[in-house]
């Protein structure tokens, strides 16, 4: 597994979880739509850490419990 898809998994677990679109997390975060469309598809694949803090607050979270999941634990693949 690689960064990006940890991290596009745990950001699709957390939307379904808490019935967002990706529309409404972008507005929740102050980000623009294409932004957050971008992580989720796998298109920006690592995005900076202010941009995950914006998702984060955005979902309620910090930055450290919104990282905080088993996947994140492994040893990552070259992306």
């Amino acid at each position: 597994m690689t960064y990006s898809d940890a991290l596009i998994k745990r950001l699709r677990e957390l939307i379904d979880a808490r019935n967002l679109s990706v529309n409404k997390l972008s507005s929740l975060a102050g980000l623009t739509h294409s932004t957050v469309t971008d992580i989720v598809n796998g298109k920006n694949k690592r995005p900076r850490i202010d941009t995950l803090s914006k998702i984060a607050n955005g979902l309620g979270m910090t930055v450290s419990e919104f990282l905080d999941f088993p996947e994140m634990n492994e040893i990552f693949e070259d992306e």
